[in-house]
């Protein structure tokens, strides 16, 4: 059986960059299909100002490593202008993939 493979990236926004950060998203998340997203989802912490998530799945760990590798680096020419938005710069993207469990 194959399980998902769900993807978390979680980072703050710097406040006075946040208007910035909103327009380069419109870029961004459409961007990430092209590295096999899927389902793609996006939301802002009701409780933390400035804390946002994407949500999205990959088909494969090798998907999630090559992409992971380009949105927590500078090497990408698109996800690399968030480096400058992002509290603490774009290392600063924490990034993690959890499998789906099936309870038997």
């Amino acid at each position: 059986m194959n399980r998902k493979l769900q993807i978390f990236l979680e980072y703050k926004v710097k406040e006075d960059r946040l208007e910035e950060y909103e327009e380069l998203m419109k870029d961004v998340l459409p961007a990430l299909s092209e590295y096999g997203a899927k389902d793609v989802d996006w939301y802002e912490a009701a409780d933390q100002k400035t804390l946002y998530v994407e949500m999205f799945t990959m088909p494969t760990m090798s998907h999630y490593h090559a992409l992971k590798k380009l949105r927590c680096t500078n090497e990408h020419p698109l996800f690399s202008k968030l480096d400058h938005v992002v509290e603490g710069g774009i290392r600063k993207v924490h990034c993690w993939a959890f499998i789906q469990k099936q309870a038997d």
